[in-house]
């Protein structure tokens, strides 16, 4: 115990470099933020679902079904891992890391409070979105190594999806750029909650108020990322089996199923920071001014009040999911690039027009 002890000091001791202290954050917030919104986004997801086709949902594992995903995993780690015959089985098997750890890289640069955040750097927001489509080489890389023209045909569908609805989702967040006049995912919540709109600081000025156009864009834009229904061609079961995770069994699909609703929880999370405030409440309620005015108490009241406003973005995207459709791969494209695409544009004009005028 002694030697151990011992070797765990010299450990702490050693100077970590910056790129490993932003490893460690990053796995940290794994574990930390990501399984648990992860978690709770698949539950809401069941019940919800249930609620609305008049049923109970999970109910057997844990109390009202709240270990329903534990139970999934175990039931597909024993599960048969198979690799096809045909496959490049060295891409077959990095396929489902790639799509997991892009979302795991988003949770870096999310604040959960004035002190509570893993990495705080000035282009967070850029970084986000550069590496929100780093999942689109693992769906590729998937359909492609997997050697099933289902799969195949389903990595394509979501390149050209992916790619399509990357660029209203960036449009769309240009206009709280603007508002911000910043990239820092900190300083656009403090914006946001210090702020007023028209000279009333009751409410602060939450971006989805006078972003309310570039919130509908993101959140549609969101929709398609996740691939969630009216945008799941990529998966479309009536047509392609289940499109490029066709030949995933066991752990492997495990991973690309737990990315998934990993994804839309961290999705939901950034929608939060960027429109709703983020981890704060108006600072005029309890006479703040800045971010430094901010009681230590918010570091524990922050997650609380992230996790809530991400729940109610993640039932707007379940909402979304259970209500429509699915769109054609032509109208997919055309609404992208006829439509979300012009509107952005529009709602950065009239932003900065207003940005000079006021």
């Amino acid at each position: 115990m002694i030697g151990l002890s011992s070797l765990a000091g010299e450990l702490l001791a050693v100077e970590v470099p910056y790129w490993g202290q932003s490893l460690l954050r990053v796995l940290g917030g794994t574990v930390a933020v990501l399984l648990p919104a992860g978690t709770i986004v698949y539950v809401f997801l069941f019940k919800m679902m249930s609620f609305m086709q008049s049923r109970l949902g999970p109910m057997e594992a844990g109390p009202y079904g709240s270990l329903q995903l534990v139970a999934e995993v175990g039931k597909w780690l024993q599960k048969e891992d198979i690799i096809p015959e045909r496959a490049d089985s060295r891409i077959f098997k990095m396929a489902p890391i790639v799509v997991l750890v892009s979302t795991f890289l988003l949770v870096a640069v999310v604040p959960f409070g004035p002190d509570a955040w893993f990495t705080n750097f000035e282009a967070g927001l850029f970084y986000a979105l550069a590496v929100s489509s780093l999942s689109v080489l693992g769906i590729l890389m998937a359909g492609w190594a997997s050697a099933n023209k289902y799969s195949l045909l389903g990595g394509l569908r979501a390149a050209g999806q992916l790619i399509a609805y990357e660029l209203p989702m960036v449009l769309a967040v240009i206009g709280v750029i603007i508002q911000a006049e910043t990239m820092n995912l900190q300083q656009i919540v403090v914006a946001q909650n210090a702020g007023s709109i028209f000279g009333f600081d009751g409410l602060g000025n939450p971006y989805i108020i006078t972003q309310f156009v570039g919130f509908l864009v993101f959140m549609i834009a969101i929709q398609a990322e996740l691939t969630q229904a009216p945008f799941d061609m990529p998966i479309a079961e009536s047509e392609l089996v289940s499109g490029y995770m066709t030949e995933y069994s066991g752990f492997r699909f495990l991973i690309f199923f737990i990315g998934e609703f990993a994804t839309a929880g961290v999705f939901s999370l950034i929608a939060s920071v960027l429109f709703l405030g983020g981890w704060g409440v108006p600072f005029a309620w309890f006479g703040w001014t800045d971010i430094d005015s901010v009681a230590n108490w918010m570091n524990i009241a922050g997650p609380v009040i992230m996790i809530t406003k991400m729940m109610l973005v993640a039932f707007i995207i379940m909402w979304v999911r259970f209500s429509y459709p699915r769109f054609r791969e032509d109208q997919l494209q055309k609404f992208a690039w006829k439509v979300l695409i012009p509107v952005s544009l529009a709602n950065i004009a009239v932003t900065s027009i207003f940005k000079v005028v006021m």
